[in-house]
């Protein structure tokens, strides 16, 4: 259910018109996509069919042949990262191997007594470096980051991938409340979670984009059992 914005902007995000290829092969070719400050956009596909690629032409370290990035229906000649707007979380780790848990709190300006608070068992790993958390343990620590990064525009891309079943509801339950000010637009392989958190759900199928409403309709276009 989406929350009531009171006093607040509503920005619409549009990603239109994407053709992308690879090796001669296309990628994409049928892309169209829209997510509004308040919601939650969730994109499910299988492994190949282009979603990580739709997050990178909307953060804008990917160039399509062909593509249209509309912010309140204005296309977007300047590349989003480049807008100080939106906020990127990769499929990849984010966060240099390094650099300890304390600073990167400290970099991304996002408050550690809050974080520990939710996630209280995290308190001890404050002074550790990344490199010594579980993959779990790392992949929460850079999602809670990129969603209290106050940016209109948060793209997560995999983000409960290796994460403990006990915090993925408090993820959800911080996804539902920074969406009121931020479109949140979200891939993972745990479609039922995504099924769950998204306002709007897109299937990546050959292609194109298709407006997915129910899991039946998921099971009808092939992509669940």
């Amino acid at each position: 259910m989406l929350n009531f914005l009171s006093n607040q902007t509503v920005l619409k995000l549009e990603l239109d018109n994407i053709e992308l290829s690879y090796n001669n092969r296309k990628i994409l070719s049928g892309i169209y996509l829209c997510g509004k400050t308040g919601e939650v956009t969730g994109i499910l596909g299988r492994n190949g069919s282009g979603k990580t690629s739709i997050l990178r032409i909307l953060f804008g370290n990917l160039n399509s042949k062909y593509g249209n990035v509309r912010l309140d229906g204005i296309h977007q000649q300047q590349k989003l990262f480049k807008t100080g707007k939106v906020a990127y979380l990769p499929q990849h780790q984010l966060l240099p191997k390094q650099i300890k848990v304390d600073d990167a709190f400290k970099t991304f300006n996002v408050n550690w007594t809050a974080f520990t608070s939710i996630f209280t068992s995290f308190e001890r790993y404050r002074k550790w470096r990344v490199s010594t958390l579980s993959s779990g343990e790392l992949r929460l620590i850079e999602t809670y980051l990129i969603l209290n990064s106050n940016k209109k525009i948060i793209l997560l891309d995999e983000p409960f991938s290796f994460i403990s079943p006990v915090y993925i509801d408090k993820i959800k339950a911080i996804i539902d409340e920074k969406k009121v000010n931020s479109i949140l637009v979200i891939t993972d392989h745990f479609y039922e979670v995504i099924l769950e958190i998204s306002d709007h759900l897109y299937l990546i199928k050959n292609g194109c984009s298709k407006g997915i409403l129910s899991k039946k309709q998921l099971q009808q276009e092939g992509y669940v059992s």
